[in-house]
């Protein structure tokens, strides 16, 4: 979405597939970091995206065996917006969609499910074939750019290599209400074996609550609902007047996570960005900025060359040059944030927080280098004036 609307912008014809028929998910992200804010701000929407519902955070801080640590100070980042913004990402998207439609060149299809691609007979993609309720459709293109997620059909279609790192963890996505007098910065919790993540969303947490991988048919759901109320309970003990709000295992959605990244991007009058690219961890919500950066290196690097109908293999090269080394180093964080936290699963005694933590927390420099990490990012992008 965010492509389509700088390359519309630009002037460029663009088509937006989308297969549903609504944006409405319950596990897209939540957080908009001050790295997309910023770029909000350049774009001249900043105060019509602020305007909607939204919550703001500007100080992260970790509770770790009962004892709270300030992690990271986003109030000190070089931006206009000094927090993150926690939005859901269907607002966003539907923002995102009424700016763009703005552009005359600029089009949204809804319920058009991507099915293969549409190559020529020197094996360049032109375009794509699409299921719509009213029958099989095509779509020719000049370029055909892959933003479909970690389950991407255009890079299977591709047939683009994909190199997998193994990850020990899964996470369970459920709801409990929010009370006005709830901590608001504490987002991770880690004590007794178990790690969880509150992301306050008005009225309700959503939470995520990280389990050993492929353990919630083997060990957990076996156990019992009660006894996953109680170690949420006891993880997190303001949330005890609350969590019989779960009365079904169907409540509780199970995220497979997932750190993978193509070693091509593309191939002829085809492109990958976002998750299609690389599928990220949910640790640190910066999955879905990092895609947003690619979408706006992948704009700036594009938009020059689309008018002349070729779009050459240099040229997309060129884009995942600009935007893979970002992705390694975040990907080697997550890689790193996965082990301790592995570490900690499955240990149902206290957790002695680490004496780095308890070193690193008190100094400002620490929490301020962190939080520009988080909050903006690797080479962070910037849109061109026009």
């Amino acid at each position: 979405m965010m492509l389509g609307y700088l390359l519309a912008r630009d002037g460029h014809h663009v088509t937006v597939l989308e297969k549903h028929k609504d944006f409405f998910r319950d596990f897209r992200g939540d957080t908009i970091h001050p790295s997309t804010l910023e770029l909000m701000y350049e774009l001249g929407i900043l105060d019509a995206f602020l305007a909607l519902p939204h919550q703001q955070i500007s100080a992260f801080t970790l509770a770790v065996g009962g004892e709270y640590f300030p992690i990271a100070d986003l109030t000190h980042l070089p931006t206009h917006s000094k927090f993150v913004a926690v939005m859901p990402q269907w607002d966003f998207l539907a923002f995102l969609a009424a700016q763009s439609a703005k552009f005359p060149t600029f089009h949204l299809l809804m319920e058009h499910e991507v099915t293969s691609l549409i190559e020529d007979d020197n094996n360049r993609v032109i375009g794509v074939r699409a299921n719509t309720p009213s029958g099989p459709t095509e779509i020719r293109a000049t370029l055909v750019v892959g933003c479909d997620g970690r389950q991407s059909t255009s890079r299977a279609a591709a047939g683009l290599p994909l190199y997998e790192t193994g990850v020990p963890i899964d996470v369970l996505w459920f709801r409990l209400s929010r009370r006005e007098t709830d901590p608001s910065n504490v987002l991770g919790n880690a004590n007794y074996g178990t790690f969880a993540v509150l992301i306050p969303r008005g009225d309700y947490f959503q939470c995520a609550f990280l389990i050993a991988k492929n353990s919630l048919a083997t060990s957990i759901q076996p156990a019992g609902l009660s006894a996953f109320r109680a170690s949420i309970i006891r993880l997190v003990p303001f949330l005890s007047d609350r969590v019989e709000e779960l009365t079904d295992w169907d409540q509780v959605k199970l995220l497979s996570v997932q750190i993978n990244r193509l070693t091509h991007w593309h191939r002829p009058g085809l492109l990958c960005i976002g998750d299609a690219a690389h599928a990220m961890s949910p640790v640190g919500g910066i999955g879905i900025n990092l895609a947003i950066q690619d979408a706006v290196a992948a704009a700036r690097i594009l938009s020059p060359v689309l008018g002349s109908g070729i779009v050459t293999q240099l040229t997309l090269a060129h884009v995942q040059h600009r935007r893979e080394l970002p992705t390694r180093i975040t990907q080697s964080f997550q890689v790193l944030a996965h082990h301790f936290l592995s570490s900690t699963l499955g240990n149902p005694a206290p957790i002695k927080p680490p004496l780095i933590l308890r070193l690193l927390s008190p100094h400002p420099f620490f929490r301020r280098l962190l939080a520009r990490f988080i909050g903006m990012g690797l080479r962070p992008e910037h849109i061109q004036p026009h």
